[in-house]
């Protein structure tokens, strides 16, 4: 079954609190190195027929982001490729 993925991040003029915060606390948790944290979301549709990517576009402009303060990307994901948590 394929796989839209929609991953959904603040436009970079608008300030991100939440990710303000996780910058602020890796210091205390020994991470220094880091310059600046974002902090978005990802979205995973799965399809019962043909991706139309058209549509996926048209479903996250008017639902899963707003396009005043976000930007999104999306892609076609394969049903048996998986993402690296890093574990």
């Amino acid at each position: 079954m394929p796989r839209v993925v929609v991953d959904v991040m603040l436009k970079p003029e608008i300030l991100d609190p939440q990710g303000q915060a996780v910058a602020n606390a890796l210091p205390r948790l020994g991470v220094s190195d880091v310059a600046s944290v974002r902090i978005g979301r990802r979205i995973e549709i799965e399809l019962t027929g043909e991706p139309d990517l058209d549509r996926a576009r048209e479903i996250a402009d008017q639902l899963l982001a707003n396009p005043v303060i976000e930007d999104y990307t999306i892609r076609l994901v394969e049903a048996d490729e998986t993402v690296d948590a890093g574990r």
